[in-house]
């Protein structure tokens, strides 16, 4: 059965963006403890130097 012009091939099936899998860790949102508190600190040293002004 030849291919017809309004079907697209496997190819570009697989080749288009909303038809890929998902790369691990690319969106991941989650961030360590460690980050957290290294900004939670800047965030109160920064909130302190404003009050002493």
């Amino acid at each position: 059965m030849p291919n017809q012009d309004n079907q697209a091939t496997k190819a570009e099936v697989q080749s288009t963006e909303l038809n890929k899998m998902p790369v691990p860790g690319k969106d991941d949102t989650e961030f360590s403890a460690e980050k957290a508190a290294e900004a939670f600190q800047e965030n109160q040293s920064s909130s302190s130097k404003s009050q002493d002004q």
